[in-house]
């Protein structure tokens, strides 16, 4: 029997760790990093229909700021998400030291 990626159990271990995102228990995936990603992709939506429906009608000037305010969106994602690896980066662990006798 061929074993897909998309198999009955790998499904269900997608929902069981999308159910612990909102739990108390812990979860292969980032509950902020879900959320930000999902408005990342909605405020993609809606600029990109923005263009698809007024592109006719633009000019260079409304085109360039429609591009700047894409930039801005996209570079304050990835700049939120270098920050997040920075923190996380420098969180150390500190070792006791045996008391000195």
């Amino acid at each position: 029997m061929k074993t897909y990626f998309f198999g009955w159990t790998n499904i269900k271990w997608f929902c069981r760790e999308v159910m612990n995102i909102y739990s108390d228990k812990q979860s292969f995936f980032s509950k902020k990093r879900i959320e930000s990603g999902i408005a990342f992709i909605i405020a993609q939506w809606g600029m990109i229909s923005f263009l698809i429906e007024k592109h006719s009608t633009l000019t260079m000037g409304e085109f360039l700021l429609w591009a700047g305010a894409e930039f801005a969106v996209s570079g304050y994602i990835i700049n939120k998400i270098q920050k997040e690896k920075d923190v996380d980066s420098t969180v150390t662990t500190v070792k006791e030291t045996p008391p000195i006798n």
